[in-house]
């Protein structure tokens, strides 16, 4: 009785043995599972040191690692792989003899998360060479002889943070890569060290964030040598920054064929860097931003009274931000100060000052030019209306004083003297007479001197 069990036990074994290799031939894995060349353990495959001219086809889809370097490869075409390997992070192709990649090549690997192509023969990396690995984080291009790197070479690339371009023939800076809203906003590393950079967008390089200039290595390049670029590096040291700390005696500047470190240009006359303050005016809306070495840092603002800024406030002038910064709601002389940003993170602590001035003087914007214009237009307008009135509407004495004893010759030219330079002139050869009429002389009526002799004088 009991051999036929284990008889029966037996042919269940096998059963679920070959229901397992059924299962396995029908999902399109190999049966054999470990390629001749490679090293296997568990999903990890090391095919490296072979001398292998392509790539092994016999690729299990499991595989999570493979690593393909120091070989003979030198093209990686679209067909490299007949199995879509899926579950494949990392990919290790670094000193082969790469110098052609297929814009199709990385299809059948969609979740890769790690590309090491260092080491090879590549001169350009053309347009959407990149597209199809829309979940990679690390890239290594470094010891290539890259020249050209085409501005949609990385699009959709959008989980890039590390990009390491190092040790080829680059001359023209991809300001599209770090650019704030550019193709790559995860990217918190770009190593552009020992190519052929001269020249440096600087204005757009000083308005970066600091946790992207942190990552940003310049260094071993033939920059030209400014004050510009003196002060842009001298802020980065002032900050603490990584990329300039970590290599300070690398950074170098061409002039008149030498090369200078670049924070010894004595023979420029640069002036020494100095952290600026920002500047406001009464009734200003300002938003200050704390530009810390590190994202997704909480952050905690102090006011120069030592007092915390709290998110949000009622009737508060001042209040954070969500994205913690400082907003700034009609800022007024009192503002004015040094405020501190406290900003903690999973890697390390950070503290920021930054001074703010505020100056007790408002900046006229359209409405309150619109305001002044018509004030001056309306001032003008009266101006003109009381000269009017002074000259013609004021009561003067000459036509109401018809049954008066006509005025003396001799009266009116006294009252003339007075008030003007200007002699009166008798239109009659004879001198003025009185008609008998009781009406006054012609003595030039029409001249100002007539009309300010019979007004009083209003001061």
């Amino acid at each position: 009785m009991q051999p036929q069990r284990d008889l029966q036990g037996l042919w269940l074994l096998l059963l679920s043995l070959f229901l397992l290799l059924f299962e396995e031939a029908r999902a399109g894995r190999p049966l054999v599972s470990c390629p001749a060349a490679c090293l296997c353990a568990s999903n990890i495959l090391s095919c490296s040191k072979q001398q292998l001219p392509n790539v092994p086809h016999s690729l299990p889809s499991y595989t999570a690692l493979l690593d393909l370097s120091h070989n003979n490869l030198s093209r990686l075409r679209a067909e490299w792989t007949p199995t879509r390997l899926t579950h494949l992070h990392s990919l290790l192709l670094s000193h082969n003899q790469l110098n052609f990649i297929s814009s199709e090549a990385f299809s059948p690997v969609p979740n890769l998360r790690y590309l090491d192509l260092s080491s090879n023969q590549l001169r350009t990396l053309d347009e959407f060479l990149f597209s199809e690995l829309q979940a990679l984080e690390v890239l290594l291009l470094y010891n290539n002889h890259i020249m050209a790197v085409d501005r949609c070479a990385f699009d959709d690339v959008v989980q890039l943070q590390k990009l390491y371009l190092s040790q080829n023939q680059i001359s023209r800076f991809p300001l599209e890569l770090v650019k704030e809203g550019a193709k790559l906003p995860k990217l918190t590393l770009l190593d552009l060290s020992s190519n052929k950079l001269k020249n440096l967008p600087l204005p757009d390089l000083q308005k970066l964030p600091a946790w992207i200039k942190n990552g940003l290595y310049l260094h071993n390049n033939p920059l030209h040598c400014d004050c510009e670029l003196y002060q842009l590096f001298s802020h980065w040291q002032y900050r603490q920054l990584s990329s300039v700390m970590d290599f300070q005696e690398d950074l170098y500047c061409m002039s008149s064929k030498k090369l200078h470190n670049v924070f010894s240009l004595s023979f420029l006359n640069c002036s020494e860097y100095k952290e600026r303050a920002w500047e406001a005016h009464l009734g200003d809306t300002l938003t200050i931003k704390c530009d810390t070495k590190q994202q997704g840092m909480t952050k905690v603002w102090v006011t120069p009274s030592n007092e915390r800024v709290l998110d949000e406030v009622a009737n508060s002038t001042v209040t954070v931000s969500k994205d913690g910064s400082l907003h700034f709601r009609r800022v007024q002389v009192e503002d004015g100060g040094v405020y501190t940003c406290y900003a903690m993170g999973e890697a390390f602590n950070e503290t920021l000052s930054v001074e703010l001035k505020v100056y007790n003087f408002t900046l006229h914007g359209h409405h309150d030019t619109l305001n002044t214009a018509y004030t001056t237009l309306v001032g003008c307008i009266l101006s003109v209306v009381l000269v009017l009135i002074y000259l013609y509407l004021t009561p003067c004495r000459c036509w109401c004083r018809g049954v008066e004893k006509p005025s003396s010759h001799q009266g009116d030219s006294l009252s003339s003297s007075m008030l003007s330079t200007t002699p009166n002139h008798d239109p009659m050869a004879g001198g003025d007479k009185d008609d008998g009429k009781g009406q006054r002389r012609m003595s030039d009526p029409e001249s100002v001197s007539s009309v300010f002799s019979d007004t009083p004088i209003v001061v």
